[in-house]
C-alpha cells in the first residue's frame, strides 16, 4: 500500500502547523539535526527514532507534548539530516542524546523516549548516563530478539541496497514500514516518507546511511537489568516485535518495577497506528511521574 495524503484530521493539520525549531549541534565533531518545541522552561522530552528513521516521525505528535514539556526530537547520526561517521553503536548514540540534551538548557534531568532501535539506545543512555536523565520510556523496543530494522539491515535487502528513483513520486511508492503492518493512516505514512527522502544528482534516494546496521548487535539483556533510574515500556496490542512473552520477559528483567502499558489496536509502530492512544498513555506516565517518588530499582 503506498502513503497517500488524503483527508487528514484536524488535529493532525494543526500539529503540523506549529513548526519546530530546526537545529544543529555538534557531538563528537559530528552534527546532528534537531527538532525543538515547546517553551525554555518547561521540563524536557527527548524524543528517539528507530533505525532508518528520522525526527520527523515525531513531528506531528511533538505540539501535542509541547503545553507541558519542552520537547526535542534528534535525528541520530547516520540518519535523517544529521552528519554519518565511520562507525556507529548504541554507546555513541546514546552520547548524542545526552550531548543533545545537555545543549538544550532543560531546567532538569530530561526523559528519554525512544522507538524501535531508539529504545535500545535509550537503555544505554540509562545505562551509560542514568543521573543525567530523569527516566526512560522504550516504545515497542525488544530486548530478547534483534529489533527489526537491524534484522533487516544484516539479513534482507530493504536497507542494505536503498533504491533511488527519478521522481519524489516514484520513490514514495517504494517506502514500506519494517516489519510489514497494515496502514491505518495514509496520511501519517505519506509526512514521514516525504522526510525520510533525499534529492541527488542521480534522482530522489534515502537518507540512512546503510552502515548504520552494520554495527554489532548487543542483546541488551544485561544493560535493561542494571539500569538504576525509572523505566516505562510501551508496546502495541498486536505488535509481532514485542510480543507478550517479550513484554513479560522485560518486565521481570526490570525487577516488576516498571509498568509496561499495551496500546489498543496498534502494531510495532505504535505511534504511528494510534497516535492519539500514545500521547494519552505517554501523558498519563509522564504526569505520574512528575508527582509520584521513584522507587529504588
Amino acid at each position: 500500500m503506498s502513503p497517500s495524503s488524503d483527508s487528514p484530521p484536524g488535529w493532525f493539520t494543526r500539529a503540523l502547523a506549529t513548526p519546530p525549531t530546526d537545529d544543529t549541534v555538534q557531538a563528537a565533531s559530528c552534527p546532528i539535526h534537531v527538532l525543538r518545541w515547546g517553551r525554555n522552561d518547561a521540563p524536557g522530552l527527548v524524543l528517539v527514532h528507530g533505525g532508518a528513521a528520522h525526527a520527523y516521525w515525531w513531528s506531528f505528535l511533538a505540539p501535542l507534548l509541547a503545553a507541558d514539556w519542552r520537547v526535542i526530537a534528534l535525528d541520530l547520526s547516520g540518519h535523517g539530516d544529521s552528519g554519518r561517521r565511520n562507525r556507529y553503536s548504541h554507546k555513541i548514540w546514546a552520547d548524542e542524546v545526552i550531548t543533545v540534551s545537555e545543549k538544550a538548557g532543560f531546567p532538569g534531568p530530561a526523559v528519554i523516549v525512544g522507538h524501535s532501535l531508539g529504545g535500545l539506545v535509550a537503555i544505554q543512555t540509562a545505562v551509560d548516563h542514568c543521573e543525567a536523565i530523569a527516566g526512560a520510556i522504550l516504545v515497542d523496543a525488544p530486548v530478547r530478539r534483534p529489533d527489526p530494522e537491524s534484522e533487516e539491515g544484516n539479513r534482507g535487502r530493504a536497507f542494505r541496497s536503498p533504491g533511488t528513483y527519478p521522481t519524489i513520486e516514484e520513490a514514495l511508492e517504494h517506502f514500506h514500514l519494517i516489519p510489514p503492518q497494515p496502514i491505518e493512516h495514509p496520511f501519517i505514512v505519506d509526512h514521514i516518507a516525504r522526510h525520510s527522502l533525499r534529492h541527488t544528482k542521480a534522482g530522489w534516494t534515502w537518507k540512512f546511511d546503510t552502515a548504520v546496521f552494520a554495527h554489532a548487535l548487543v542483546p541488551m539483556w544485561e544493560q535493561l537489568g542494571s539500569i538504576r533510574c525509572r523505566l516505562a515500556l510501551l508496546r502495541g496490542e498486536h505488535s509481532v516485535v514485542v510480543p507478550p512473552d517479550t513484554a513479560a520477559a522485560m518486565y521481570d528483567r526490570m525487577g516488576r518495577l516498571a509498568p509496561v502499558v499495551s496500546i489498543p489496536e496498534a502494531h510495532h509502530h505504535v505511534m504511528l497506528d494510534q497516535p492519539l492512544a500514545f500521547v494519552a498513555a505517554l501523558r498519563a506516565l509522564l504526569h505520574d511521574w512528575e508527582h509520584s517518588v521513584p522507587r529504588r530499582y
